[in-house]
This record gives structure tokens, C-alpha cells and sequence, in this order.
């Protein structure tokens, strides 16, 4: 079963639950992945977040509801799994641009959602990006040291703050107060500690001859593990990561004879021939088996 086949499982599992509460983890077993991969995957095929798929298609199928029933709007908004008929007034009219009442009394087909069919979505991110094959290799452990920041999947927020975490660690001089570096301006990121929520850790650091017994505070010892990764090169404008990280989870896995372990993925910038964020050289590695 392909990645286009397991997500479409999950997504013909979440259309039989949108009157029933469901989580993360029971939709993602639908597809056998973690919980966040699975996120991280159907983000990057569909370009949104499961949340966002889960309360468009409830508030659509509410809005069927609203026009062809004498259901009452609170009776709706408990079926969809909204604690008060406020929240779900106001989730409706987010979506819509009008509240429940006013649609039931003048329903526009304008403001009906169509049913998001997956094979559609397969057809348009295929090709989004023209992105060379990776090169497969063996990696050894990396001993790292660097600082730990914390952001999470839901609405892109990691593509808006992890470059605030380099700003961050270079205007501190963070990079200046590692022990025993190995490769002076080759800057790593790894993503790591990866939670059904879509939490995750994000470390910027460098790579060392061996991890410190004591550290100042605020760094931390870190090993990338040792395995075979695909080696992803990013070389251009600072989208061009995030339009490599969505080539790598919505196209390249889906169509590869290769699936991504659960351990932590990095890139390697090479800080001193880099200029952000027009100019950026980053290579990004992705565990694979």
C-alpha cells in the first residue's frame, strides 16, 4: 500500500467519524504512521493541516443539515462535536461568512464546501517542485551541542519560527561558546522529539568532536543516530527549504521505494556562503529504510 493509498484511508476513516470524537493517533493508525508524520505527510500532500480537513468537512456537512432539516443549531453543533451552539456559530461563520441562522434562511450553494476528494489533492501536488533525486548515504553518529527551542506543525508555525531560532542563536553568539567544534561554520537544525500533537523539538547547534560533561546553561548535548538518510540539496531563496520539505513528505516519500523511520531529520546550513534569505545553502537529511 503507497502513501497516496494509506492516507486516503485515513481520510475515508475521518469522513466515517466527523459525528463521532476522534484523535491524531486513531486516524494516523488508519494509515500506519505515527501520529505526527502522519500530519506532517497529509499537510505536505493536501497543503492543510488534518485539524483544519476535519472541521471544514463537519462544518460542510453541517451546512446540509442547516438547509435540508428542522434540526434545531444546537442539535447540529453537538452532532459535529462542538461543545456549545457559540463555538460552532462562530466556527461557521469563520468558514462561511455568515452564521447559521442567516444561511438556514437563504442557503447559497456559494458557501457549500465541496467534499475534498484525495485524488484530487494527489494530482496537484505531484510536480509542485522541480527537485533533483536525493543521493542515499550512510551516516555515522553526530555528536551535536546547541540550544533546544520548542514550536509545533499546526498552521505552519515551525516554517515561521525556526528561522527565528537561527537569528536567535547567532545574534546570541551561541555558536561562539561551543567546546571543541568540528566544523566551524556549518550550522546544523534537527527536528526531533516529535509529539502526537504536532510538537516538536527544534536544535540549532554545531557538530563536535565529542559531547561536553558540562555545558553552559541553555545548551544541551545531542547525537543524530547513525542510518542511511536521503540527502535533500536546498541551494537558493529561504522558501525554497520549506517548498523542499513539502517536495520531500508529499511527493518524493509518496512515489519512493523507501519509508521514514521515526527518528529525528537535520539540515546542514553552510552559514559562511549563505546570505538570508535569498542566498541560503542547506543541505536536508530524512532517515529512511
Amino acid at each position: 500500500m503507497n502513501y497516496y493509498e494509506r492516507i486516503q484511508q485515513a481520510i475515508e476513516y475521518i469522513e466515517s467519524q466527523l459525528q463521532e470524537e476522534t484523535s491524531i493517533t486513531d486516524i494516523a493508525s488508519k494509515a500506519y504512521f505515527s501520529a505526527f508524520h502522519f500530519q506532517r505527510v497529509f499537510q505536505a500532500i493536501s497543503g492543510f493541516t488534518v485539524q483544519t480537513y476535519i472541521r471544514k468537512r463537519r462544518l460542510s456537512e453541517a451546512a446540509i443539515l442547516l438547509e435540508n432539516t428542522e434540526q434545531s443549531v444546537l442539535e447540529i453543533a453537538v452532532a459535529f462535536q462542538y461543545q456549545s451552539q457559540e463555538a460552532f456559530t462562530r466556527a461557521f461563520e469563520n468558514c462561511f461568512g455568515l452564521t447559521p441562522g442567516r444561511y438556514r434562511r437563504n442557503p447559497s450553494s456559494v458557501t457549500k464546501q465541496a467534499k475534498i476528494r484525495f485524488l484530487d489533492l494527489q494530482t496537484r501536488r505531484i510536480g509542485d517542485v522541480d527537485m533533483k533525486k536525493p543521493t542515499i548515504i550512510q551516516v555515522d553518529p553526530i555528536p551535536i551541542i546547541g540550544r533546544a527551542y520548542e514550536t509545533n506543525l499546526n498552521n505552519d508555525k515551525h516554517f515561521e519560527e525556526i528561522p527565528g531560532f537561527y537569528h536567535d542563536f547567532g545574534v546570541t553568539e551561541s555558536y561562539l561558546r561551543i567546546p571543541g567544534q568540528r566544523t566551524p561554520g556549518m550550522s546544523y537544525g534537527i527536528a526531533c522529539n516529535f509529539e502526537a500533537s504536532g510538537a516538536f523539538t527544534f536544535i540549532v547547534g554545531e557538530e563536535v568532536h565529542k559531547q561536553a560533561n558540562e555545558l553552559e546553561q541553555g545548551f544541551i548535548n545531542f547525537e543524530i543516530p547513525s542510518g542511511k538518510y536521503a540527502e535533500f540539496v536546498a541551494h537558493g531563496p529561504h522558501g525554497l527549504v520549506q517548498d523542499t520539505r513539502n517536495y520531500i513528505y508529499g511527493t518524493w516519500l509518496a512515489n519512493a521505494n523507501y519509508e521514514r523511520t521515526d527518528g529525528p531529520d537535520f539540515e546542514i546550513t553552510d552559514v559562511m556562503n549563505s546570505t538570508f534569505p535569498h542566498d541560503l545553502k542547506i543541505k536536508i537529511y530524512i532517515p529512511i529504510k
